[in-house]
């Protein structure tokens, strides 16, 4: 291909791209501390988040099972952690992928020599394109309880998910999400988002950022792939009582990291 057609095709796509979008959103989120507090904000329905630190596609290491990479990992300035996630497949929205997310962030919170009780309160959040709850709510709230009490377990995890196609000029959840669909940001409501979005698809710069995001993304992506399968085949030769030195040799990994990844599954 090209060198101008591959510009042309790339300049299609950003064209239609919208925060639903893993690349554009990506790009629009990382670091973008006023956007994300916008965020929260509206689907909290909290005046007083203060966000301090804010990163996009932050990568979380899982050595004896399924790795995790946080679509937006926001921290405020009370220490909680918020990790937002954006679905456009139903299927990427599972309950049980709340559970593992909500898991995996709290493996990573705790340090060596931390007390349970420091552990951080934690919200794992899903923006979806439709209402996968399929109860026709613009928002859904799940917290844990002690079921023959009826009382909240308040252990400090908290899961929403936000219905994407709730999208309406009645509330600031619904302007939000509006938002989120929009290809053209000079029709979206809320200035923080639309002035990256803006940048990001009309100044040269912005554009050619983003293009490099679209190139970094594809390549996470898979490398991603090409780790998470070394290491489900350094799992099965395991099992099958393979030594380190061979399978390292069939992974191309390092002896040490087969020792880590054994070592991380025995733990």
């Amino acid at each position: 291909m090209d060198q101008e057609r591959m510009h042309r095709e790339i300049m299609q796509r950003i064209r239609g791209f919208r925060l639903m979008d893993d690349e554009f959103m990506t790009a629009c989120f990382d670091g973008n501390i006023e956007g994300t507090e916008l965020l929260l904000r509206i689907i909290l329905g909290r005046d007083d988040i203060r966000v301090k630190h804010v990163q996009t596609q932050r990568q979380m290491k899982n050595l004896v099972g399924r790795d995790v990479r946080l679509d937006i990992d926001a921290v405020d300035s009370e220490g909680r952690e918020m990790d937002i996630e954006i679905q456009r497949a139903d299927g990427g929205a599972g309950r049980r992928r709340a559970r593992y997310y909500s898991s995996i962030l709290d493996a990573h919170l705790l340090k060596p020599g931390d007390t349970f009780d420091q552990l951080p309160e934690t919200w794992i959040i899903f923006i979806t394109e439709n209402d996968v709850l399929e109860a026709g709510l613009p928002i859904y709230q799940i917290e844990r309880q002690i079921v023959n009490l009826s009382k909240p377990f308040d252990d400090g995890e908290h899961i929403l998910y936000v219905n994407g196609a709730a999208r309406n000029d009645s509330t600031e959840l619904g302007k939000l999400m509006q938002d989120f669909f929009c290809i053209d940001p000079d029709d979206m409501h809320f200035p923080e988002l639309a002035e990256k979005a803006r940048y990001y698809k009309q100044d040269e710069k912005g554009v050619e950022k983003l293009s490099r995001t679209m190139e970094e993304f594809g390549k996470i992506v898979a490398d991603e792939a090409v780790w998470n399968e070394k290491v489900d085949t350094v799992l099965r030769c395991l099992d099958n009582g393979l030594p380190h030195e061979t399978i390292a040799r069939l992974t191309d990994l390092t002896v040490e990291q087969i020792k880590e990844i054994a070592g991380q599954r025995s733990a």
